[in-house]
């Protein structure tokens, strides 16, 4: 009995441990196409999305993930891109899914673009912010990350925090936050001409087409989702679930002050400062009245 008992801690750790591998593979060994342009590929550690008039194109992680940090080096189209789309984002399946979103907005040359950011839990989003960059994003690759964890959600940029999401589920006494589903990772390059550039004023012009993103090295440093098993064990305070720390639970005070800085120069939009948003009752959401950071 002792004998099995001791096997059976031993499996039960090795099957903890390998829930938290740290993936640092290449791309093409996590990543997947699942649907859209012929022209699109992955190679090695890179990812190439292609869209013409006939289709974009879309990737996704071989596995569902339950907190961690998700970042990739990430080159948007250059030129006029107007009407275009490239997202980076988590997502569960479902009609009632969860959801933390980057879309990059396309606009007109030499105009910037604009990072559409969003966060959906149980289906319901509208927590839109939005901002414009600081810098080229189509002259280099620069790093986008988002780092979720049982607290908190942040948007980060070259390792600049621009949003904090916080997870006030216990005081708001409902489903107000995204910690029991695991996601996948995604990224796609679409047409949106619809909305995406000035409300859908400004259209694709597609005599520019195929139009081209590069995604390169996609880090999840994450815990495997396997089940409701992982909504403990990856929310678990421990030193394998790194996530969980102190120290990633907060934002340090360097951190504050550029994120203060970032939203006060370059953000455009936030759903909860907008009165004349259409809301579910006419309220605003309840973490509108919270401190995010």
């Amino acid at each position: 009995m002792a004998k099995f008992r001791s096997f059976f801690i031993a499996i039960l750790v090795c099957v903890i441990v390998y829930n938290h591998i740290q993936v640092e593979a290449k791309m093409s060994k996590n990543m997947v196409l699942f649907w859209g342009n012929s022209q699109s590929k992955i190679e090695g550690d890179d990812l190439r999305l292609v869209l013409d008039k006939s289709t974009g194109s879309g990737a996704k992680s071989k596995r569902n993930f339950l907190f961690g940090s998700f970042e990739a080096l990430i080159k948007l189209v250059p030129g006029d891109s107007a009407g275009l789309v490239t997202a980076f984002y988590l997502s569960s399946s479902g009609t009632y899914h969860d959801e933390i979103d980057y879309e990059f907005l396309g606009n007109a040359t030499g105009e910037p673009y604009t990072i559409h950011t969003n966060i959906f839990v149980e289906g319901v989003g509208h927590r839109e912010q939005q901002f414009r960059l600081w810098f080229d994003p189509t002259a280099d690759f620069h790093n986008y990350t988002i780092h979720w964890n049982p607290s908190t959600v942040v948007w980060y940029i070259d390792s600049i925090p621009i949003r904090v999401f916080r997870n006030y589920e216990k005081l708001e006494r409902r489903k107000a936050y995204p910690n029991k589903k695991g996601m996948r990772f995604y990224t796609s390059l679409w047409n949106a001409d619809d909305w995406a550039t000035q409300g859908g004023r400004v259209k694709t012009n597609w005599n520019n087409a195929p139009f081209t993103a590069t995604i390169r090295q996609f880090r999840p440093r994450a815990c495997h989702w396997i089940g409701e098993l992982s909504n403990t064990q990856c929310a678990t305070k421990s030193s394998q679930n790194w996530w969980t720390s102190p120290d990633h639970s907060q934002l340090t005070v360097r951190q504050l002050a550029k994120l203060g800085q970032v939203r006060k120069k370059y953000m455009i939009y936030d759903y909860c400062r907008d009165p004349a948003r259409k809301r579910p009752n006419g309220r605003m959401p309840p973490e509108c009245y919270r401190l995010q950071y």
